[in-house]
């Protein structure tokens, strides 16, 4: 917790968003104030660790934190604003749900979004702080679920699999079927496995 002592101000929330590389779905942020005596043990980023360890320090998180929430923006709202923008607004979402109104946010990153509180930023912070960490598992395993779910609503894609990142199913199910509606339309992967599909005859445009 050392930057988050460094603020000088209490509470401190970590802010984190998941999701702005994907060609499908939503983009999360995470936003988490940590108890300083209860924190959990393994906090890393999310990225970096595995999927049941995720999935257990996200229910740990929920259960010691001081405060936490989940923001999300959607589809509409990243062709509306672009990425950075709409992963802004998930991280604004985030903080102003918490229950408790925090006096400064460390986010991850080099971009200062307009939040309810001061901001510092912190380049590789889901590295170098717990709550930004925290911020990040939460964000990663809300979105992985909503993935999941849409694996079930729109079969074909593997989104249970790569989440809406690059894969050669995803390729192959956007040639073969077209876009999803939670497809980034905008997104030049998007555009050009549409166009190939086009130009092969695979897909009726």
């Amino acid at each position: 917790m050392t930057l988050e002592l460094a603020c000088g101000q209490a509470p401190v929330c970590g802010v984190d968003e998941a999701g702005r590389g994907p060609w499908a779905g939503p983009v999360s942020a995470g936003a988490v104030i940590l108890d300083p005596d209860r924190i959990p043990k393994g906090l890393n980023d999310s990225k970096k660790l595995s999927a049941k360890a995720r999935a257990a320090l996200e229910e740990e998180i929920k259960a010691v934190a001081i405060s936490w929430c989940v923001g999300l923006a959607s589809i509409e709202e990243i062709a509306q604003l672009n990425i950075l923008h709409a992963a802004g607004l998930a991280m604004r979402r985030a903080v102003e749900g918490l229950a408790v109104t925090p006096a400064f946010a460390l986010v991850d990153g080099n971009y200062a979004f307009k939040l309810p509180c001061p901001v510092k930023t912190v380049i590789k912070g889901d590295s170098l702080s717990c709550s930004i960490a925290a911020a990040s598992i939460l964000a990663k395993e809300a979105r992985d679920r909503i993935m999941i779910e849409a694996d079930a609503l729109y079969p074909g894609y593997g989104f249970a699999g790569h989440k809406g990142y690059h894969a050669p199913i995803h390729v192959e199910g956007l040639r073969r079927l077209g876009p999803s509606p939670i497809h980034r339309l905008g997104w030049a992967p998007v555009k050009a496995a549409l166009a190939a599909a086009a130009v092969n005859g695979e897909l009726d445009l």
